[in-house]
């Protein structure tokens, strides 16, 4: 089963901004996670209803609707300050 996956716009506008080949990547694990959600390595995060995916030096924070198929890309970013912003 497929879900949809949303990105809010905030984490549009980080990924508009990584260069390639990082860019390729990050876009490839996101459409990912509408076949599998909770890929090899993902992790839940501690204090709120979110997962991160690592992909290089980036992470991709993200909430996963069960019921309604849908997975929300919170925010993307470095993996120095990502955990700061959220």
């Amino acid at each position: 089963m497929l879900y949809k996956v949303e990105i809010e716009r905030n984490a549009a506008k980080v990924l508009e901004k990584i260069n390639d080949p990082d860019y390729r990547y990050i876009k490839a694990s996101i459409l990912n996670l509408a076949e599998n959600p909770r890929p090899l390595g993902y992790r839940k995060l501690k204090g709120r209803d979110a997962y991160r995916i690592r992909v290089g030096i980036y992470r991709i924070i993200y909430e996963i609707i069960d019921d309604k198929l849908i997975v929300n890309v919170i925010t993307i970013g470095n993996r120095k300050d990502i955990y700061k912003r959220i």
